[in-house]
């Protein structure tokens, strides 16, 4: 050790510190490295990949394949009491998605169209779309961001906040902050299976980082991809923090890869 001002202070520590406690402290400052290189190296001593390898990973099991992808999802939400119903046909490639109501029959044609981070609602009969936000309510508490692909590699920073068991699964759990003002949340507290890279749930926090929302995902579709079957998301049950009656389950159904020309997610192109 040199001869620093630093180095002075730390040696008389040591020195009227018991040998048990510096052991403790030393353990504890490795663990603590090794959380810090989860969060910055690409690979830890254990072999846990880094966060950013994390967060792409767990986008491809909900949708954010640079391929074209469909599915068809079922909203059933209760709010207050009421239950509600809606389907849709979901398009999606990369950023871009197209998603088009089938029922309530009220509803049929309606489409949400996903440019980039940019939003339209076209309904039928009606010329010009009108530009809507990713959080706004689309249907209980399914905010118009979630029945897209997720890119959420893309559209937060994240950071590593700690590990964690749940429901007997090791994850790893990130705090993630929008890099855009428009995307469907602010932050979310992001709970990802270290082994599989699935998303496990989240916790959707407001700017001063109190849980308005809560989800929990499962995986029981399978999708062909590049000659691989990877899991996909089959639910996203949204749990309101402050009224744990209202609750919507959006379902997955029928994922499947297919060729999407750029041309359908042009709103040039799907004006009415």
């Amino acid at each position: 050790m040199n001869n620093s001002i630093e180095g002075v202070a730390l040696k008389r520590s040591v020195s009227s510190f018991p040998l048990t406690a510096f052991f403790y402290a030393a353990v504890t400052c490795s663990a603590l490295s090794g959380n810090i290189a989860l969060a910055s190296s690409p690979a830890t001593n254990s072999g846990s990949v880094s966060v950013d390898e994390l967060m792409k990973a767990s986008d491809r099991y909900r949708g954010g394949l640079a391929v074209g992808v469909t599915w068809n999802i079922r909203i059933d939400s209760i709010e207050d009491g009421e239950s509600t119903t809606s389907e849709y046909s979901v398009r999606a490639k990369g950023v871009n998605a197209l998603a088009e109501c089938y029922k309530p029959a009220r509803c049929k044609g309606e489409i949400v169209l996903f440019n980039n981070r940019n939003l339209w609602f076209i309904k039928p009969g009606v010329k010009k779309p009108v530009a809507i936000a990713a959080r706004q309510r689309l249907s209980g508490q399914a905010a118009n961001g979630d029945i897209a692909s997720t890119n959420y590699a893309r559209d937060y920073s994240a950071s590593f906040e700690r590990e964690e068991v749940v429901g007997g699964v090791p994850a790893v759990v990130l705090l993630l902050q929008a890099k855009d003002k428009n995307v469907t949340y602010d932050k979310i507290r992001y709970w990802i299976a270290k082994s599989t890279k699935l998303a496990m749930k989240a916790d959707f926090l407001t700017l001063q980082g109190e849980i308005f929302k809560s989800a929990t995902f499962e995986y029981k579709n399978a999708l062909n991809s590049g000659g691989k079957k990877i899991p996909f998301v089959s639910g996203m049950k949204i749990v309101d923090a402050a009224f744990a009656k209202n609750v919507t389950n959006i379902n997955y159904e029928s994922p499947r890869e297919e060729a999407h020309d750029d041309s359908i997610f042009n709103i040039n192109n799907v004006r009415r």
